[in-house]
């Protein structure tokens, strides 16, 4: 690649690539695609739409195809997948591991599968039919089931003797786990202890004997918390007897958080898991047109409490001036704290006491806010219409809308979780509703009750 024409950024990466194909210059994509990693050329073609997507998938090295099939969208793999036979299949996954062939697998119809499920190495079978036994947002979904682990009781010497005869080690190897005959964890051994310590010592020596673990049935978001919080690269994963049934690496907690924090944009918006940047038109319109109808419905709620006012709107035009201004600051307001809520759960960072604390927090955050833009809101209202009775009527208003947006924003989360629906997906939708009803019924309840 010539000096003048190397990226150092990604949008200047897909201009470089862009102009590559305007000028079919297969020489310099195959260079391209030669130098970059396999995350790289996953979120290369996450950033074209599919008909370009198609020619950059001839440029990609046929050993690299498998592990890119497995990092891109799921999207973007069912719709390649779907063009494939299943000896295609069988060639793709040949030498990945368990999670990745899980992956590619995951949007592989049934007859596929079969067919693919019997080619693969018994070994390798068997791991990905065990991860397929855990739910989606399971530990035991991410987790890596290959693990380095040996007997009690062996020296370090031979522990060394056996990885390098076995090529065991890998760039996502941490620690090795210690077990007994039935593979129940007794401990871990990390990799610095094994090459510096004395090599006739035995593991049990040197091994940590009440390492973290993590339960194989535990949502992955939680996990991914707890192991942020604890700085933890590397978590060994067991089941509910103890058994030693896979690890969390460093790079799965990280793709953990990049798919809980995607989800969370995501649902936020009314936007389906499944969706990226350049699905097709129908696809997308498909997967936001439901949200847009439940959004509507909401709606046509916050009219329906505007007609009940109508007697009130008819005599003073100046509250129907006003009107979008309360339903507008509440919902701001509301919105800001939901965002930090969400988050809040999301990193496991909301239980117990603090809840009440939290609760009390965005109340007087939501009464400050509240009384110091609706004396701004009030001063402008009289500039505008010298009416003091509707700066009065505005002014309350706007304070008791973001007063109650704070707290809803606290409570329609956590009563979401409560009720094991995602915070993300409707939080938004219901706070708006909320914001809109409470805001229309106080602006024009209390104009009724004051002006008229």
């Amino acid at each position: 690649m010539r000096d003048e024409e190397k990226y150092t950024n990604t949008e200047e990466q897909l201009l470089y690539l862009q102009k590559l194909l305007d000028e079919e210059d297969t020489a310099a994509l195959n260079e391209l695609f030669n130098e970059l990693d396999i995350l790289a050329i996953a979120r290369t073609l996450e950033s074209f739409p599919a008909k370009t997507r198609d020619r950059l998938w001839e440029y990609i090295p046929e050993t690299m195809l498998g592990e890119v099939l497995a990092e891109v969208d799921e999207d973007i793999r069912a719709d390649y997948i779907e063009d494939l036979t299943a000896s295609d299949v069988e060639q793709i996954v040949k030498g990945l591991d368990a999670q990745e062939v899980a992956e590619v697998l995951d949007v592989a119809d049934e007859e596929i599968k079969t067919t693919v499920y019997a080619s693969l190495d018994q070994e390798i079978r068997a791991q990905v039919e065990n991860l397929y036994t855990y739910e989606e947002d399971m530990v035991g979904r991410y987790m890596d089931p290959e693990t380095v682990n040996v007997k009690q009781g062996v020296s370090l010497e031979a522990v060394q003797r056996y990885i390098r005869i076995h090529h065991l080690l890998d760039d996502e190897s941490q620690q090795v786990m210690i077990t007994d005959k039935d593979k129940r964890l007794l401990g871990t051994l990390t990799l610095i202890d094994l090459v510096k310590q004395p090599q006739e010592s035995t593991v049990d020596a040197f091994m940590d004997d009440a390492p973290y673990t993590l339960n194989d049935q535990m949502k992955v978001s939680d996990a991914a918390a707890l192991l942020r919080s604890k700085e933890l690269p590397f978590v060994p994963v067991c089941n509910s007897e103890g058994l030693l049934v896979g690890q969390l690496n460093a790079a799965d907690v990280l793709e953990i958080t990049q798919d809980d924090a995607d989800m969370t944009l995501k649902h936020m918006s009314g936007v389906s898991d499944e969706e990226e940047v350049f699905t097709p038109i129908l696809r997308s319109a498909k997967s936001r047109g439901i949200w847009l109808g439940i959004n509507l419905l909401t709606a046509f709620l916050a009219a329906f409490v505007i007609g009940q006012f109508e007697e009130v709107l008819d005599q003073i035009v100046a509250l129907a001036i006003l009107m979008p201004v309360v339903a507008s600051m509440g919902g701001i307001a509301g919105s800001q704290t939901l965002t930090v809520v969400i988050r809040g759960l999301a990193l496991g960072q909301i239980a117990g006491n603090n809840k009440q604390w939290l609760y009390n927090k965005e109340l007087w955050v939501g009464m400050l806010n509240g009384l110091v833009w609706a004396l701004v809101v009030g001063g402008i209202s009289y500039l505008w219409f010298s009416d003091p009775l509707i700066t009065l009527v505005i002014t309350l208003a706007i304070f008791i809308n973001m007063s109650l947006a704070n707290v809803s924003g606290v409570l329609i989360p956590l009563v979401l979780k409560r009720l094991q629906i995602d915070p993300a997906l409707s939080g938004a939708v219901i706070l708006t509703t909320v914001t809109d009803v409470v805001g229309f019924l106080s602006f024009l309840g209390l104009a009724t009750l004051i002006i008229l």
